[in-house]
Order: structure tokens, then C-alpha cells, then sequence
């Protein structure tokens, strides 16, 4: 009792024409929305592998940036990535204010030599003016002595 069923190339199967075309219509569909996902996940694929190459190279430049900066932040201060141009004008003002203050310096001492030497020949001509006196007084004397003072 058991009923089978034979199927062939020749078995003929009665289905009305409104099954077969929604059938044949979810098939349409089914496939197009097949191949949709599909493409929506090979664009997302793709717009993941992008991104993350771009990732990869900010973070390579943003680790260059970082070894540069390091190499800077040691170096400049050492004077060994040489220097702005407003402290090259800077150092080239504080020599000139050196080599003014050196010429005042030197002014300055030669006129406290000046000094010393007024000072002494201050003294020789007191001295001298004093002798001159004592040798008036003294020609004087003699003058008078000698009667040849009225």
C-alpha cells in the first residue's frame, strides 16, 4: 500500500500559469536580491581594505612626524639643526653690545689712567710753583742783600 510516485523526463505536471509565474517571479527576485547583498558586501570589502591602507599610511606618516619631532625637540636645543634667523640677527646685536662695552671698558680705564696722570702732574707743578716761590724769595733776598733793592 504504499503509493509511489514516478518521475521522469516524460512525467507531465498540470500547475496553474499564476503559481508557475510567482513562482518563476520569487526565483527573479530571490536572485536579484542574491547578487544585491552581494555587491553591498564586495563594496564594503573594498571600502574596508581602502580604509584601512589609508590608516596604515597616516600611521606611518604620523610615526615619521613622531620620530622627526623627537630628533627635533632633542637636537634644537643642542644648536645642532642650526638656528632662526631672528637669533642669528639676535647674536650678531649681542656681539655688537659687546664690543661697545669693550670700547667703553678701555675709555673708561684709559681715562682713569688720565686721572692718575693729572693728578700727578697736579702735584710736580705745586711742587714746581712752590720752588719757583722759594727761588723769587730767595733771588729777592740776595737782590736785597746785594743793595740793589730801593
Amino acid at each position: 500500500m504504499s503509493k509511489r510516485l514516478d518521475i521522469s523526463d516524460n512525467t507531465a505536471i498540470s500547475m496553474p500559469v499564476r503559481n508557475m509565474l510567482a513562482i518563476i517571479g520569487a526565483v527573479a527576485v530571490g536572485v536579484w536580491a542574491y547578487f544585491g547583498v552581494l555587491e553591498r558586501i564586495t563594496m564594503l570589502e573594498t571600502k574596508s581594505q581602502l580604509a584601512e591602507k589609508d590608516l596604515n599610511a597616516h600611521v606611518e606618516r604620523l610615526e615619521a612626524d613622531l620620530t622627526k619631532n623627537t630628533e627635533f625637540r632633542i637636537k634644537w636645543p643642542r644648536g645642532e639643526m642650526g638656528s632662526l634667523p631672528a637669533d642669528g640677527e639676535q647674536f650678531m646685536l649681542i656681539e655688537d653690545l659687546y664690543k661697545t662695552t669693550e670700547k667703553i671698558e678701555k675709555h673708561i680705564e684709559d681715562m682713569a689712567n688720565n686721572k692718575i696722570n693729572i693728578e700727578f702732574l697736579r702735584k710736580q707743578v705745586d711742587k714746581m710753583m712752590t720752588d719757583i716761590e722759594e727761588l723769587k724769595d730767595a733771588d729777592r733776598e740776595i737782590v736785597y742783600k746785594n743793595g740793589n733793592g730801593n
